[in-house]
């Protein structure tokens, strides 16, 4: 079923197919999400993706949120060497649990982790 990018009553980012499903609070979290994407793209030694279940058991002990993303149902977590990107929002809007989605992005140094940002700039 097809879904489409939409703008929620109070300013979300979300997807929308027989239900609304809000991915960040802000359109701005969302392009940080995009950015943050393929910054850690370009860093990473490696990257691990991780679907349906198995997202649930990845280990986020030492893992902060990236408070600048403002993920609801899309979700990044920083830890000392990786970034995980954890996308939940298509699987809910589309009732699709298999669909979760993991990325990990790891052997990151400092700037792959956080590409001049400090954390309290988000």
């Amino acid at each position: 079923m097809p879904f489409a990018f939409m703008i929620g009553p109070g300013g979300e980012f979300g997807l929308h197919s027989h239900r609304w499903t809000a991915l960040h609070e802000t359109i701005e979290g969302w392009v940080e999400s995009l950015a943050l994407a393929h910054h850690a793209a370009l860093w990473a030694k490696c990257i691990t993706k991780v679907t349906g279940d198995e997202v649930e058991d990845i280990a986020l002990d030492g893992h902060q949120p990236v408070r600048e993303v403002k993920g609801l149902a899309d979700t990044w977590w920083r830890g000392a060497d990786s970034l995980v990107a954890i996308y939940n929002g298509e699987a809910d809007c589309l009732s699709a649990p298999q669909s979760r989605t993991a990325l990990i992005y790891s052997g990151l140094d400092e700037w792959g982790l956080r590409g001049g940002v400090d954390d309290d700039e988000g």
